[in-house]
């Protein structure tokens, strides 16, 4: 069962843009202030080219820093919370009155001193900037995906966010973690109409999407936004097709190998109906597991 097409005019929609792009080319340089510079840049870039088109920009994962780094890169691009990446990021919101849900490295320091010193942590992180440029969530990833993962950041300890945005309650999850059903079930549990998926996924895995994604979005009816890498980082490739999948569990709109920004529509009208039809979170008994 297809989903309706939805009214992109409509009061009720939630305009999404989904930025497919390769990483910067130089990555991997010494330059690690560069780096974040000419991905601000880029953001700018493709910030004025949307606005007025949507209500949100979707990048991929740890996209301010680049994603296949090492943990020495990620460590040295990373940002506090109200860091100067951070500051950037609020004033493009603020200028171009486009939301941002955008990836870096983040660095947390614990204030609890000890015998060894000062705790520090770097994660990776995704940051919901408004259009007024406040930040309204942030998201460690919980679930690091293989070794790459696993030697460059400290997995997240807290619950995946959900917020209100523009009439409409968003789910933040990172790459691997949607592919947890525990993951977007407790999303869809707390309320979530729109999961939004910042993520950097390889050719291998094109299941994901094909599969596994749009199963995701029926057996718990939200709307899911899966923005992906293109190209090659060293020795890493993506494979792109990022997409948003209706909670009909059909693909609304999809991208394909190359580098370009998709927009879809969330309806109102639209999920209402498909919640009605298909009753998986209404007809939950949670006595029984």
């Amino acid at each position: 069962m297809a989903d309706r097409s939805p009214d992109a005019e409509s009061p009720d929609a939630l305009r999404l843009a989904l930025w497919q792009c390769a990483p910067t080319a130089d990555s991997d340089r010494d330059d690690h202030a560069g780096v974040v510079a000419g991905n601000l840049e880029r953001l700018e870039r493709v910030m004025a080219e949307v606005a007025g088109r949507a209500d949100l920009l979707i990048t991929p994962e740890m996209f301010l820093c680049g994603y296949n780094i090492g943990a020495a890169a990620a460590r040295a691009r990373a940002d506090e919370a109200d860091g100067p990446i951070a500051a950037s990021v609020a004033q493009l919101c603020s200028r171009y009155g486009l939301a941002v849900l955008y990836g870096c490295a983040e660095r947390v320091t614990d204030a609890h001193e000890t015998g060894a010193g000062v705790k520090e942590a770097v994660y990776n992180t995704i940051r919901l900037v408004d259009a007024d440029g406040v930040t309204i969530a942030t998201h460690h990833k919980t679930h690091l995906f293989g070794d790459l993962d696993v030697a460059m950041v400290t997995a997240g300890t807290t619950r995946a966010p959900v917020v209100d945005f523009r009439s409409w309650r968003l789910g933040m999850l990172i790459c691997y973690e949607v592919e947890f059903p525990e993951m977007v079930r407790d999303l869809a549990i707390r309320g979530t109409d729109v999961v939004c998926v910042p993520t950097a996924n390889m050719p291998d895995y094109d299941k994901v999407q094909q599969i596994l994604l749009p199963a995701r979005a029926l057996e718990n009816q939200v709307y899911l936004a899966y923005a992906n890498y293109v190209g090659s980082e060293r020795d890493l490739s993506f494979g792109g097709l990022s997409e948003m999948v209706g909670p009909g569990g059909i693909i609304d709109v999809s991208a394909g190998r190359d580098e370009q920004v998709v927009i879809a529509t969330a309806d109102r009208d639209t999920l209402r109906w498909s919640r009605e039809t298909w009753r998986y979170i209404a007809d939950r008994r949670p006595e029984l597991y």
